[in-house]
């Protein structure tokens, strides 16, 4: 058994994230100041070691869970322990060998399956230089990327704050924004980012604007990270080859879940009526 902790002390907490980066690739990134004052560490401690951490990250609504783990009995008593703690709902990204522990806890709606891909290969991406004029976006850019979004990815999760980093490339054709690649999470100070919110108007597919923007992106981000992931829908079988060619390879399955605290819902409900 282990003792719970809640996890302030950065330098240790990166150290511990650091065996693992594609394990804990977004739990990482959220260290950096622009997303720390949301993100909630919680760690098994085992003989001054920690054995286990997860996060919940609250500046969504709902809040978003991480749980990813190397040692799955750790982390699955981590879990357990921390189980009144957490949120009613979260949208959770779990490893699938963790859902049957989430399961006591919660009621899962199951949203879909992805792959993990970390960037090995560099030089894939050195050589795959865009073959369009390509624009780098920043926040005077928002309504025109909502726009797009819209018309190609209306389920996408867009935090326009992201859009400050200025790692947001794109492919404009006649006055308009159609194609678009940025991240979820980036941080020069750690040398991370989690690529995202990468979408090609549907009028303009099998052009390879998708590549060039995300090889573009690419290319800047590893003027400053050396970690430097995404997440790809297990299905997408296009988006894997495209990854694949620049130098990405699939090293963690998630699942993806809407987690639902049952017995609180329905005593919440009782209360307000």
């Amino acid at each position: 058994m282990g003792r719970v902790i809640t996890l302030r002390d950065d330098q240790r907490l990166e150290a511990v994230l650091r065996r693992d980066p594609s394990r804990h690739l977004y739990a990482l990134g959220d260290l950096d100041p622009f997303f720390r004052p949301h993100a909630h560490y919680q760690g098994l401690e085992r003989d001054g070691d920690i054995a286990a951490v997860m996060m919940t990250y609250r500046a969504t609504e709902p809040p978003v869970l991480l749980i990813f783990g190397a040692d799955q009995q750790a982390t699955a008593e981590l879990l357990g322990e921390v189980a009144e703690s957490l949120p009613d709902q979260a949208y959770a990204h779990v490893e699938p060998c963790f859902l049957p522990t989430l399961e006591q806890i919660f009621e899962l709606e199951e949203l879909g399956r992805d792959v993990r891909m970390m960037l090995r290969d560099p030089d894939a991406v050195c050589a795959a230089e865009p073959t369009c004029p390509i624009e780098q976006l920043g926040p005077e850019h928002l309504d025109e990327a909502q726009q797009l979004y819209m018309r190609a990815y209306p389920g996408n999760w867009f935090d326009p704050r992201m859009l400050e980093t200025r790692r947001y490339f794109a492919v404009r054709e006649e006055g308009k924004l159609v194609a678009i690649a940025g991240v979820h999470v980036f941080s020069a100070r750690l040398g991370v980012a989690a690529l995202g919110n990468i979408a090609t108007d549907p009028a303009c597919r099998g052009r390879g604007l998708g590549r060039a923007v995300t090889s573009a992106l690419c290319r800047a981000l590893l003027t400053d990270a050396d970690v430097i992931g995404l997440n790809v829908n297990a299905d997408n079988t296009a988006a894997i080859r495209l990854y694949e060619r620049l130098g990405f390879v699939a090293e963690v399955e998630l699942a993806e879940v809407l987690a639902t605290r049952a017995a609180r819902t329905v005593a919440a409900a009782c209360r307000a009526t």
